[in-house]
């Protein structure tokens, strides 16, 4: 893709791709890198800077001056545009979005109308003391019985949409459970389980004071006076790898150990707890993309089978999203995720969407409350396939093949 000075800067005024190393009242820029080659996308997500965005020839990101001195310095090429002065009004002009409050409101909706199959459930305490809420939809009683499947949304602060998503997937369960039969069966033999918003923190600062303030991690206050982990770089897997930064300051920084902040061990615990999950998905924004692991190394994940497994159900779901399927690390190296360690350590099939747009052109990371029900609606057919393939992963394999012991 070649984009001339004037499309490039229109493209960064739209919207800025990617949070970088920044205090939080530093002035930010958003920042286009030309770049020609995988390992130059490597050298610059090694530098500290979330790249969201890869277009053929470049990477899209926030910066300040210090990060364009930086990159400069290593001999890119960057296209630069202000962002201090772009203001959104969050409660007024995006009003159909859920801020922590009204996630809380609205899974207490879905329990208190389907008291039958919904139960509302806590899986740990933000930083700030916040409940990492969550839903779970199952028409069994029993507890950790079933083919189980997680949805969770918003390990990264400014990506609204990845709360509204898996918020609309339990409202969607919960309303077609008596008038849907293929609802019903799957409600009534899985245990699926969704956590909208695992970075209620940092989600809450993002849209404080009425303005997006383009923020990623959490508020863990640092030893430099700089704030926030990058939860989905808090992981063990890889932890402290390529792609993740030591600097506090980063955006990408990945916090003094592994799972050291209360999010992701609350993640880690709770998911480690559940015997029958199969099945995980994380919701992120923005791209288009149907990701699955490793994206901590260049390598495929050590099982031949695991890795067709992957394959075909990433493509499976792009069929239906239109999202373009890759392992992760296709994208470049990024150490420390979710996905990856839920694979990992647990041989979950764990997958990454990431959520609509796919370009900055089209709003990034603050697309407007228009882009929630195509977005939903685009997701749904793939979360009900993740359901279906819960009980068995396997399956979509023409051998049936089952090394892990999960059909009965």
């Amino acid at each position: 893709m070649k984009l001339s000075l004037l499309i490039i800067l229109l493209v960064a005024i739209v919207i800025g791709d990617v949070g970088f190393a920044r205090n939080q009242d530093a002035k930010i820029f958003s920042i286009l890198a030309l770049t020609k080659t995988k390992e130059e996308r490597n050298q610059i997500a090694n530098a500290g800077i979330a790249i969201d965005k890869v277009y053929s020839d470049s990477v899209g990101f926030i910066g300040t001056e210090k990060e364009i001195k930086q990159l400069k310095a290593l001999g890119f090429e960057l296209k630069i545009a202000d962002l201090s002065q772009r203001k959104r009004d969050f409660p007024a002009g995006d009003s159909s979005f859920h801020n922590y409050k009204e996630v809380g409101e609205a899974l207490d909706a879905i329990v208190s109308q389907n008291p039958e199959i919904a139960q509302r459930f806590s899986i740990g305490k933000s930083l700030e003391g916040r409940d990492l809420a969550g839903i779970r939809i199952s028409g069994s009683s029993k507890r950790d019985s079933l083919p189980t499947v997680i949805f969770m949304g918003c390990h990264h602060a400014r990506e609204h949409l990845s709360v509204e998503v898996p918020l609309k997937i339990a409202e969607y369960l919960a309303q077609n459970y008596q008038r849907d039969a293929r609802v019903k069966n799957l409600v009534d033999t899985r245990e699926i389980l969704i956590v909208p918003m695992v970075n209620p923190d940092g989600a809450e600062y993002d849209i404080n004071n009425g303005e997006y303030k383009w923020w990623r991690k959490n508020r863990r206050p640092n030893t430099d006076g700089t704030f926030g982990v990058d939860l989905n770089r808090n992981y063990g897997t890889g932890f402290a790898g390529a792609g993740s930064s030591s600097s506090p300051a980063s955006d990408t920084y990945h916090g003094p150990s592994a799972f050291s902040e209360p999010e992701t061990q609350a993640v880690r615990d709770w998911v480690r707890g559940r015997r029958k999950t199969t099945v995980l998905l994380s919701f992120h924004t923005f791209s288009e993309l149907v990701l699955w692991p490793f994206g901590h190394t260049n390598d495929q994940v050590p099982s031949k089978i695991d890795q067709e497994v992957f394959e075909m159900m990433g493509k499976k779901m792009a069929t239906w999203n239109k999202y373009t399927p890759q392992k992760s690390s296709d994208l470049y190296l990024a150490a420390g995720d979710t996905t990856d360690w839920a694979y990992d350590e647990l041989k979950i099939f764990a997958f990454t969407f990431e959520l609509t747009p796919d370009s900055m052109f089209a709003g990034g990371f603050y697309p407007g409350a228009s882009a929630i029900e195509p977005t939903f609606k685009a997701n749904i057919e793939p979360a009900l396939y993740l359901i279906e393939r819960a009980e068995n992963p396997y399956a979509v394999l023409k051998n049936q093949q089952d090394p892990l012991g999960l059909i009965p």
